[in-house]
């Protein structure tokens, strides 16, 4: 079915999160996530092209790769948007949205730190983003907003510290009941620190189930569009700072309002994070700016036979505490990395290198890398087995 006209739109992300969820198939109890799922579009081949926090949300916001809108590195140090960047709220506003900001963001834009700059005009700041403390925000708008008789259709962007490292403090799974990701060595740190992320995870669902019991008790799912997604993969080696598919693969779900979409769909198309930006002003009829580097996947939502999947993304690291450009390429099939620097073969972010998991897979990673990497995903999907330098993969 065709999207509704001008609905609101509210985006929960979180930090570090990748696909670690049971809806994408991993052992972890995340029901109010499985549900949304259920009741909505799964995407499972949608990635970041960047994995790191920062400059993925800048793409997110942005439409564009690292390289076009400028932020190619964290914004505390220094990083920042280019200004004359058009965004998903200052769009939005044009078309008369209002827009809001709750918790977490970290994009900055013009050298400035500064939500209202991206173009939100109602920012909510909470102190430590914690999930439960941004979504008792969240629940006071959504009962303020339905007891006004507003016509004024919202975008509102969610923003949550977890997932992000460290997760010591959550209430962890069994050591001996997870499961560790088939990239990882079954070493005890890496055992423990993904008990931890488990809780971490779980803290995350509650507050999107929250959410999701607001908007219906206040009647505001029947026009509101509600999206969980993610800015990169997961704080575990390999995942988070690197340009295998751990670190670029990102959850995308999105819940239309009822007889809107059809339910329970898993879309399987290739999909990257500059295509998030198109979509959500396509939805809302706002113009797409030329500029931008993703296409909207409106026509892949209503199910429309003119949708095109796009055969590859771009994908880049420039900076994130250390300076380690990568850029690469993924189809379908391949995936292509080219390291400018001499560094490590598998590049660990700081709080990912002190972690005991980090701490457990150092000796193995801090080898030399290689100027060229291929990876044949169909048959090595999880990019063990460097092509780049045999004869008939030239």
């Amino acid at each position: 079915g065709k999207v509704m006209e001008k609905p609101n739109i509210l985006m929960i992300i979180s930090h570090d999160t990748g696909r670690y969820l049971g809806s994408y198939g991993k052992k972890v109890d995340t029901p109010e996530l499985n549900q949304l799922a259920e009741e909505g579009i799964q995407f499972d081949n949608y990635f970041c092209s960047q994995p790191q926090c920062s400059p993925s949300r800048a793409s997110i916001l942005t439409g564009m790769y690292g390289h076009n809108h400028g932020m190619l590195g964290l914004g505390h140090m220094g990083h920042s948007i280019k200004k004359d960047r058009k965004t998903i709220p200052s769009e939005m506003n044009k078309v008369g949205y209002e827009t809001h900001l709750f918790g977490f963001f970290h994009e900055a834009i013009d050298g400035e730190l500064d939500a209202s700059k991206l173009g939100y005009q109602n920012v909510v700041e909470v102190p430590g983003n914690a999930a439960s403390k941004v979504t008792d925000k969240v629940e006071a708008f959504l009962t303020e907003r339905s007891n006004t008789d507003k016509q004024t259709p919202f975008y509102a962007s969610v923003g949550f510290e977890e997932t992000h490292l460290p997760v010591d403090h959550f209430e962890p799974d069994p050591i001996d009941s997870v499961e560790v990701p088939p990239y990882l060595p079954a070493s005890e740190g890496v055992k423990n620190d993904i008990a931890h992320f488990h809780g971490s995870v779980k803290e995350l669902d509650k507050a999107v189930g929250r959410i999701k019991k607001k908007l219906e008790k206040t009647g505001l799912d029947k026009n509101t569009i509600l999206i969980y997604t993610t800015d990169h993969g997961i704080p575990f080696p390999r995942a988070k700072g690197t340009l295998f598919d751990a670190g670029l693969e990102t959850a995308l779900i999105m819940k239309f309002p009822e007889g809107v979409s059809k339910q329970g769909m898993n879309k399987q198309e290739l999909l990257c994070n500059v295509d998030l930006m198109p979509t959500l002003l396509e939805i809302v009829g706002a113009e797409v700016p030329e500029e931008v580097d993703g296409y909207s996947f409106l026509p892949l939502i209503e199910q429309k036979t003119t949708y095109q999947e796009r055969d590859s993304f771009f994908c880049e690291l420039t900076w994130h505490d250390k300076y380690h450009p990568m850029r690469g390429i993924r189809t379908r099939e391949y995936k292509y990395i080219r390291n400018f620097e001499d560094g490590p073969k598998v590049y660990l972010p700081l709080d990912i290198h002190e972690s005991l998991a980090g701490q457990d897979v150092r000796a193995e990673y801090y080898v030399p890398n290689t100027q060229e990497e291929l990876y044949d995903l169909k048959n090595d999907p999880l990019e063990q087995n460097n092509l780049a330098y045999e004869g008939k993969y030239e």
